[in-house]
């Protein structure tokens, strides 16, 4: 039996690792060699075939169970030497090293066959060929085939963390998942934290994959339900005299009207510019900050000090009573 791959080497990992173990190796070496970090470099794209493959055959435990029978038995005595038609049979029709549950691989011609059947690669006989076989038949001998079962259809999960303003405009998205993969999807429009983004056939053998959607946080906006909030800084001269300023949404950039008078903490309304939730849109909540500025040109300076002298209001008139 030729070409046989040792999936455990190749993920550098021991025997006996957990389910858990694999999967962390096959994430670590998968980011190491994608193609998508490799341009051009044959030798990475080949290694990540492999790591793939690999994963593939341990992270299911049909399939590693099934390849570590296998590979227990592929180079004892006679296995090989046969050409890779099965175990050596001795006297008395028994077999001089015969895998334990009547398993026989004589139907593989390499490792590679084997390899095909249990990944599903191509159609395989499940029974011995009807045609005469080379090798003769002894009195009381068995010869049996080993059925590698067929992997369903699976639906699987994972998490994908996505940007405010993205989770809000929706469209094309290409996503790089935890096992690896890189897939360009069509993302909706106003997504949230919990829901759940269904691609078809990108599961397990064919199943459904689900992306269960975080929106990360923004350092500007926050959600409140369906509003969003934002706190805008004004000057003091802005927040005396009132008048247009520019304030960002998620649609862009919008002109705002502040009152003359505003006061630092006042809370305004933007309607219809939050958030679409259930077929509805919320507001956008607008906190003003009124900022003093930390330096002065000389003009500023003096202009400052005429209305000192100028300004009769005086918030600290009533601080007794």
């Amino acid at each position: 039996m030729q070409n046989f791959r040792n999936y455990y080497d190749i993920l550098g990992v021991n025997r006996d690792v957990t389910q858990e173990d694999i999967k962390r190796a096959f994430r670590k070496l998968a980011r190491q060699y994608h193609p998508d970090l490799n341009p051009g470099d044959k030798a990475a794209e080949d290694r990540f075939k492999d790591i793939n493959e690999a994963y593939e055959v341990l992270s299911d435990a049909d399939k590693r169970s099934q390849y570590d029978q296998f590979g227990r038995y592929w180079n004892r005595p006679g296995f090989q030497a046969t050409g890779g038609r099965g175990p050596v049979w001795g006297r008395n029709g028994r077999s001089t090293d015969r895998p334990p549950e009547d398993a026989n691989f004589a139907e593989y011609s390499d490792f590679n066959s084997f390899v095909d059947q249990l990944l599903n690669r191509r159609d395989r006989p499940t029974s011995p060929d009807p045609t005469p076989s080379t090798e003769p038949f002894r009195p009381g001998t068995s010869k049996s085939t080993y059925t590698v079962p067929r992997t369903k259809p699976r639906d699987a999960e994972a998490r994908l963390t996505v940007p405010l303003d993205r989770a809000y405009s929706g469209g094309r998205e290409r996503i790089r998942l935890e096992d690896g993969r890189s897939l360009e999807v069509n993302m909706p429009s106003g997504m949230v934290s919990g829901q759940r983004v269904r691609l078809k056939g990108q599961g397990v053998a064919g199943g459904d994959l689900y992306l269960k959607i975080d929106v990360a946080p923004h350092p500007f906006f926050t959600l409140e339900g369906s509003d969003i909030f934002c706190q805008i800084p004004v000057t003091p001269s802005e927040a005396v005299i009132g008048g247009a300023i520019e304030v960002p949404t998620l649609d862009g950039l919008v002109k705002m009207n502040i009152p003359p008078g505003v006061r630092s903490g006042q809370r305004l309304r933007l309607a219809n510019k939050g958030y679409p939730l259930n077929g509805d849109r919320g507001d956008q909540i607008v906190e003003i900050q009124i900022v003093v500025p930390k330096e002065l040109s000389e003009q500023e300076q003096e202009l400052y000090e005429k209305l000192r002298q100028l300004e009769t209001f005086n918030p600290r008139a009533n601080l007794l009573g």
